[in-house]
């Protein structure tokens, strides 16, 4: 499996934090997907990729480690699986109300849908892309 992570202090407080993380569809909407579409614990997404549309349909589960946890159901993956963790203060590099986010995707891509202009490699790029634009939505609250 390819492993994807980005780990962000963010100066606001937990709480914030959660409750923006919480938000899924405004927070997957965050990572710059086209369409994000909720019910329940169902999310589908579609991303225009270069040349190529994908969609992804996932479903939210409980995690005991992560503050919210998602897998793949339907899509181009083989499995795929994305859970952020959070953690109130860093004193170090930030004020009190500061939270630390990590944010990890691990996947395999399901053979069928590698191709030369889509491998692991742009995969790992765009989702660290995808990644970077949520934790910047959960310092903002911008869309």
């Amino acid at each position: 499996m390819t492993s994807v992570s980005v780990t962000e202090v963010i100066d606001e407080d937990a709480e914030t934090v959660r409750e923006r993380m919480h938000d899924v569809e405004a927070f997957v909407r965050a990572s710059g997907f086209d369409e994000v579409r909720r019910d329940g614990d169902r999310v589908e997404v579609a991303n225009q990729v270069g040349p190529v549309t994908i969609e992804l349909v996932f479903e939210l589960y409980d995690d005991p480690d992560a503050e919210l946890a998602y897998r793949q159901r339907e899509g181009i993956f083989e499995e795929m699986v994305t859970t952020y963790t959070i953690r109130a203060g860093d004193g170090e590099t930030a004020g009190d109300d500061a939270t630390t986010v990590e944010a990890v995707t691990e996947f395999s891509l399901d053979v069928a849908f590698v191709g030369s202009f889509l491998d692991a490699t742009v995969i790992t790029r765009q989702r660290r892309r995808e990644l970077n634009a949520q934790l910047a939505y959960l310092e903002s609250g911008d869309v």
